[in-house]
């Protein structure tokens, strides 16, 4: 059976550019993008599009049913920072909108589930420097809750039912083509743009917060990879840890400065720090490297440079 895949959350930060790199790889007649409304740009008027509520089971099954979906890529969740203001939906809509593709999987619906987790799924306790795959977990957010809780369901699905559920944990992404989408790391894409616009920012963290960064270049990369591996590649069905490169905003803010020397950076610490505080500074991702072969291309230097040409060539995202 060829590869049909469907696309939960397919505006979000990721989604939109990996509809565009799986439409190159398998076709644009093979990915159906979805997202809860319908806007005027270039994931929906680029290939087959439908509007789908993650939370709605029965609209899933159907756009399964009617486009031979073999892959589900669940992308759809409230990030870090917009989950606090609202838990409960958030909640919701992380673990039920899970809930709902693993039991069409569990139904031989679909084949292959592609899963985000995140470093949220650590907490205060974690050990932060070098965070191994296997260590304490007891985040302190909603976020964290319900990714380290998908984590578990993710595990117990694959063990319990045989359901082939890939995961990683994401660190922070910065990408220029989409904008913010509410996390505490997006404060390492929002510099960009305003070093661009304004040649200063004020960042919402501590000039000395440390925390693991990758370029969404390699998160596409990793998680076509990880999809693409042999099953009896991924040995582990919770999530891996993933990693690239680690950074604080005054290390940040001097990389830029060499492209604009007269940036400038000050500091307004919000309810944010004390995610970003609970998180880890640096991860140990072996298990990913060993199992299906990641390696990561963009380090801070070759990602700033990136950041900034595209932005650069490409103003009005900016």
């Amino acid at each position: 059976m060829s590869t049909k895949i469907l696309i939960i959350g397919a505006c979000g930060q990721i989604g939109t550019e990996l509809t565009f790199k799986l439409r190159a790889i398998y076709g644009t007649e093979n990915v159906i993008a979805s997202d809860i409304r319908k806007m005027n740009n270039e994931v929906v008027n680029s290939g087959p599009f439908e509007v789908v509520n993650a939370l709605d089971f029965n609209q899933i099954e159907h756009l399964v049913e009617v486009h031979n979906i073999t892959d589900i890529y669940l992308m759809a969740a409230l990030l870090s920072a917009t989950a606090e203001k609202n838990p409960a939906f958030a909640w919701d809509l992380n673990m039920n909108s899970l809930f709902h593709v693993l039991n069409l999987a569990k139904a031989k619906k679909i084949q292959k589930i592609f899963w985000p987790s995140s470093i949220a799924v650590f907490g205060p306790t974690t050990p932060k420097e070098n965070t191994p795959q296997y260590t304490i977990m007891e985040p302190s957010t909603v976020y964290g809750i319900s990714k380290q809780a998908g984590e578990r369901w993710c595990e117990y699905y694959n063990h319990i039912f045989g359901v082939d559920v890939r995961s990683i944990r994401y660190p922070g992404l910065i990408s220029w083509s989409t904008a913010p989408g509410g996390g505490t790391t997006d404060y390492a894409v929002d510099i960009f743009h305003k070093a661009l616009s304004q040649g200063k920012y004020e960042c919402f963290l501590s000039s000395e917060t440390r925390m693991p960064m990758m370029y969404m270049d390699d998160a596409i990369e990793a998680t076509i990879r990880i999809m693409q591996a042999e099953k009896d590649q991924i040995k582990i069905r919770s999530s891996y840890n993933l990693a690239a490169m680690s950074f604080t905003p005054n290390e940040i803010a001097a990389e830029i400065r060499k492209h604009l020397p007269e940036f400038s950076i000050t500091f307004k610490p919000d309810f944010r720090q004390q995610i970003a505080d609970s998180w880890p500074a640096s991860i140990d991702d072996k298990e990913a490297r060993k199992d299906w072969g990641w390696q990561h291309q963009f380090d801070i230097t070759n990602m700033t440079t990136a950041m900034l040409e595209n932005l650069k060539n490409n103003p009005s995202f900016i």
